[in-house]
């Protein structure tokens, strides 16, 4: 069960494309935007990491940072990183445990087939590090706008 609004975000330290790394609780003092997709270099996992990047400038004027995450590798962001010319950053959850702790790794199904895997939400964090809003099994198309959005209301 994904994380409900009002409560305090599950800090982690994960790898981030480019060998460096980012703790959530590091960004304290500013917004951020956490989305979770499923898989580097898919359709929709593609349209969605195009759709933030496209506004990042807007998110940063608002204050805002935003962080992909996934159970990619950190080689597999930095190639997807550089195939698209995306600037936003992405964490590596190879290990799954903030994706769990947030309660992203399901149970899903495709063409009558059952598999785990990581439901796309995305997570609005608060200057205080408290999850205001919550978007769980996201749709790409107009997503991004939707959360800038609610991001300039906070």
């Amino acid at each position: 069960m994904a994380l409900s609004e009002g409560i305090q975000a599950p800090d982690f330290t994960l790898p981030t494309d480019g060998g460096g790394s980012l703790t959530l609780s590091s960004l304290r003092g500013g917004k951020v935007v956490l989305y979770a997709y499923p898989e580097d270099n898919t359709t929709s996992c593609t349209n969605e990491a195009l759709s933030f990047n496209a506004l990042l400038d807007d998110f940063a004027a608002a204050g805002t940072t935003v962080i992909g995450i996934s159970p990619d590798s950190v080689k597999s962001h930095d190639k997807f990183k550089q195939k698209y010319d995306l600037k936003l950053t992405l964490v590596s959850d190879e290990e799954r445990k903030p994706i769990e702790a947030y309660g992203l790794w399901v149970e899903k199904q495709m063409y009558g087939r059952h598999y785990m895997g990581v439901e796309r939400s995305t997570f609005l964090i608060d200057e205080a590090g408290k999850v205001v809003r919550v978007w769980a099994k996201v749709r790409v198309k107009g997503h991004a706008e939707a959360v800038l959005a609610a991001v300039r209301e906070l």
